[in-house]
């Protein structure tokens, strides 16, 4: 079951760079719908998928234009985000912690790096997460935790 864990950790974080990269025109900046924050649903199923965010989001920030700070503080973001999604009661909360945490975190940088207003810069983002999480990674939760797939951690704890 741990070769299971560690590989599926790898083919998140890497389906997490490979979305942000691809889709780098609307994934970094003031106004951004990172399609790859879906995933961050995944750690209500199962906390593997707590570090493979991390690091996901650590290598695709790397691509990103904001240099260290969205490498280092983004993806610390994200770790947060994760951890709570987590710890979240149900499935419909699950995705209120990435949209939270980073609309108000990643903004607090990214505003003053953009040299834009930080209110606005919270609006978008949050919203770009809002449809991230909730209009494709709820859907991507419900689905997979009909199917049992990906939560064999939950039960156990």
């Amino acid at each position: 079951m741990k070769t299971k864990n560690m590989v599926l950790a790898g083919v998140v974080a890497a389906l997490y760079v490979a979305l942000t990269v691809v889709l780098q025109p609307i994934s970094y900046g003031p106004m951004q719908v990172r399609i790859s924050e879906a995933l961050t649903v995944l750690p209500f199923l199962n906390p593997i998928f707590i570090p493979a965010l991390y690091i996901g989001a650590m290598l695709a920030n790397i691509f990103g234009g904001f240099g260290a700070i969205d490498i280092f503080l983004g993806s610390a973001l994200t770790l947060v985000a994760a951890y709570l999604t987590y710890k979240m009661p149900n499935k419909y909360l699950a995705p209120l912690p990435p949209v939270i945490v980073n609309a108000f975190g990643v903004s607090a940088y990214v505003a003053p790096l953009a040299h834009v207003p930080y209110w606005s810069t919270v609006l978008w983002i949050g919203i770009g997460e809002a449809i991230a999480c909730y209009a494709l990674g709820l859907p991507l939760l419900i689905l997979l935790e009909k199917r049992g797939i990906l939560n064999f951690n939950k039960a156990t704890e």
